[in-house]
């Protein structure tokens, strides 16, 4: 019998297909770094200390453009090849999630924050009044890990998953995993930038807690730089992901808490602000659909159950219909042709099939649905991504809780 077909692929064929599923943005930063570094190396620039990110430097001269060179450059091949596999996987996922502008944005946002909890970290570090550190000043961080570690602290806070493995090796609860990695990094490799490292997992944490929503713009933003002419060849691209799609009530980050607000920061204030967060659009056109979730993200027995729910409906409605004999004076009776007070539509077939109110499932319902997925004993951030990936279906929310259980 022949073997599968898969299996027969060669290496060439494999590459690109693994490189054909890596979205735009993820697959651009993994060139330009990779070109910067050849470049480097074949005209033999080697003075990393005049782009590395220095805070004696920022202070003294103000060379804010370290800031963003650090981040591009890299200091060997294991360096830059190391940095580059740990960014595919990462930004794959959060690009499928945010979409390409927002992951840009993101990626903006972090290399800005990380530097300022350096140059913070640093200053303190050498001009306390306790003890003095002034290494920390003259310490030359460079490379992409910062963002890295970011990305790993914001990954984890969106899978909702309860332990990750190091390496392979062993699993860890996920509040752990990128501390844990930091230690063995420090560990295991040689001229590490512990303050760069560390100051990624402050920024990623940061970011997931809600401290930075006030600086992320809402979803008109986004998509008025994906409609601009300038970047109509981009958008057009295959691998180009839209930041349109997802459920609208769910925004990025995912830390929230029940407790009632109060204050004005808390209050009215919040909910202002909340129009600025992050958030995947619904389209009137397609369904919600979660890209992490390939396909209807339906199975056989929810497949059955929201058809016996619509026969449900439909019996329910003509049960009413039929019941309906007398009206109000001047009322005319309501047909399958004509919209609820609700503003829900009654779709009506060409065949004669009975009408089928459409289900307007709307932030309080996805709340409502949360809840009580939470009280059956389930994480809230699992439940929150089950639900947004079920398109709102609490049935379908908890097969997929249940098979991450399994």
């Amino acid at each position: 019998m022949r073997s599968n077909i898969v299996s027969e692929a060669g290496l060439p064929t494999r590459l690109s297909q693994w490189w054909v599923g890596i979205p735009f943005i993820t697959s651009g930063v993994v060139i330009v770094c990779g070109l910067i570094y050849l470049v480097c190396l074949f005209v033999g620039y080697d003075s990393f200390a005049e782009i590395c990110f220095l805070p004696s430097e920022i202070v003294s001269r103000f060379q804010v453009y370290r800031i963003f060179t650090a981040v591009i450059f890299h200091g060997s091949m294991l360096h830059v090849l190391f940095n580059m596999m740990a960014l595919v996987p990462l930004g794959s996922e959060l690009e499928r999630i945010m979409g390409s502008i927002r992951l840009l944005y993101l990626m903006f946002l972090l290399a800005l924050s990380n530097a300022i909890f350096h140059l913070t970290i640093a200053l303190l570090a050498a001009y306390n009044p306790l003890r003095h550190f002034p290494f920390f000043m003259e310490e030359c961080a460079i490379g992409f890990s910062g963002i890295i570690f970011s990305m790993i602290v914001i990954e984890t806070s969106l899978s909702g998953a309860q332990s990750r493995s190091v390496f392979g090796l062993f699993n860890i609860p996920s509040k752990w995993y990128p501390w844990i990695l930091l230690l063995l990094f420090q560990l295991l490799a040689t001229n590490v930038s512990l303050l760069g490292h560390l100051c990624g997992i402050l920024s990623g944490f940061a970011y997931t807690y809600g401290f930075f929503n006030h600086l992320l713009p809402g979803p008109m933003f986004y998509s008025a730089i994906e409609n601009s002419s300038m970047l109509a060849s981009c958008v057009r691209r295959p691998k180009f992901i839209l930041c349109s799609g997802g459920a609208s009530h769910v925004s990025l980050p995912t830390h929230i808490t029940n407790t009632p607000s109060s204050g004005l920061v808390s209050g009215n204030m919040w909910r202002n602000l909340s129009s600025w967060m992050p958030q995947r659009e619904v389209t009137a056109e397609q369904p919600t659909q979660d890209r992490r979730f390939p396909g209807r993200g339906r199975t056989l027995g929810s497949i059955r159950n929201h058809a016996a729910s619509q026969n449900d409906a439909d019996s329910d409605l003509q049960a009413r219909l039929l019941d309906d004999s007398t009206f109000p004076p001047g009322a005319a009776p309501v047909t399958s042709g004509q919209r609820n007070s609700d503003a829900r539509e009654v779709a009506v077939e060409a065949r004669g099939v009975s009408a089928v109110p459409t289900i307007d499932q709307g932030p309080d319902s996805f709340e409502e649905d949360m809840r009580k997925l939470v009280a059956m004993g389930f994480e809230k951030t699992q439940v929150e991504v089950a639900l947004t990936a079920a398109d709102g279906d609490p049935n379908v929310a908890v097969e997929i809780l249940m098979s991450q259980q399994t």
